[in-house]
């Protein structure tokens, strides 16, 4: 049965009014901040595609490489398989890469979860060329697609989460540690979770894959401004704002920051918020955390795992590590 129109601008509502509510809450705070979730709108998705394919941004080639070398390995340790749950399912490359190392298109239930209904779309698109896959899309927050997941699962097998690409970087110590917990409460003993993790490395490669000479990382980080437009009714104007991305060595972190040019004053009525940034202040819009092979581990046990294996390319300082619930 199909949603009435009258519930999807019901949800359509208060989505908007949740965006609404994070901005005024955020951009009010010092530093002032954005919540980085809200990158990927249709747009957003588009551009964080791009990004993924330049050659200054190597995690992703490096990820997908490691799924086809060590794919048939990681479905064998969890069976018999019988869900995959991805957080932040991107394209769907990734998971694709993955379901074509099966020995045999054995059906398998796939749950894709994320906030963006670009992503769940071009996601969902990728995978319906694979046989034996019945596609489950949660356009949702990941807590809230994992409660759904939970939920519907029959439990006839044993489930594999993914979250890949260093998605895992975008929280803090503190909030990696309280979000593993979640995805452990999600699954029963014996399941399994696959996690992508960015590796520290020189400084020079790192700010040069989140401020790449082609400018598509700045326009992705200023499109946030496009949406806060275009969405709550406000009027930053983009060429008040610069992209700047700095290491910070002491908590091992590339951070994102708007920063202002001017003296700008920016209205959003649906944030009933009014703004004057001083020339020079910044809005930090993301954080991603770099790790130790050994911090990866040690994170993922904090929160009720153990260590099946892990996987590195040394070259792009990139790891995969499939750990176990207990």
């Amino acid at each position: 049965m199909r949603p009435s129109v009258a519930y999807a601008n019901r949800i359509g509502a208060l989505e908007r009014q949740a965006f609404a509510d994070d901005i005024a809450y955020y951009l009010t705070r010092s530093p002032r901040q954005l919540p980085s979730r809200y990158f990927y709108d249709a747009l957003g998705s588009a551009l964080f595609e791009a990004i993924c394919e330049l050659p200054w941004y190597d995690i992703t080639r490096a990820e997908r490489a490691l799924l086809e070398r060590h794919g048939a390995d990681i479905l064998a340790r969890v069976q018999p398989l019988s869900t995959l749950v991805e957080l932040g399912p991107g394209s769907g490359d990734k998971l694709a890469t993955l379901l074509d190392a099966r020995p045999s298109p054995r059906p398998v239930t796939v749950h894709l979860i994320d906030v963006s209904a670009a992503a769940l779309s071009l996601s969902g698109r990728t995978l319906a060329e694979i046989d034996g896959v019945d596609i489950v899309p949660h356009q949702a927050t990941y807590e809230a697609g994992l409660s759904e997941t939970a939920a519907r699962s029959a439990r006839c097998g044993r489930t594999l989460t993914l979250f890949l690409g260093s998605n895992i970087g975008n929280f803090d110590p503190p909030g990696a540690d309280a979000f593993l917990r979640g995805i452990r409460a999600s699954l029963v003993s014996g399941d399994a979770l696959l996690i992508g993790a960015d590796l520290v490395k020189p400084e020079r490669n790192l700010l040069l894959a989140y401020d790449d000479p082609l400018g598509i990382t700045a326009a992705f980080n200023r499109n946030l401004l496009v949406r806060i437009n275009r969405e709550l009714g406000a009027d930053f104007a983009l060429e008040d704002f610069a992209h700047r991305a700095l290491w910070n060595p002491q908590h091992s972190r590339v951070e994102m920051h708007l920063v202002s040019a001017a003296r700008p004053r920016v209205r959003i009525p649906a944030a009933s918020l009014d703004v004057t940034f001083e020339r020079g202040e910044t809005i930090w819009t993301e954080s991603s955390y770099k790790y130790e092979p050994d911090s990866v581990v040690e994170m993922l046990e904090r929160a009720g795992f153990r260590l099946v294996d892990q996987w590195i390319d040394e070259g792009a300082r990139f790891a995969i590590t499939l750990v176990e619930a207990v």
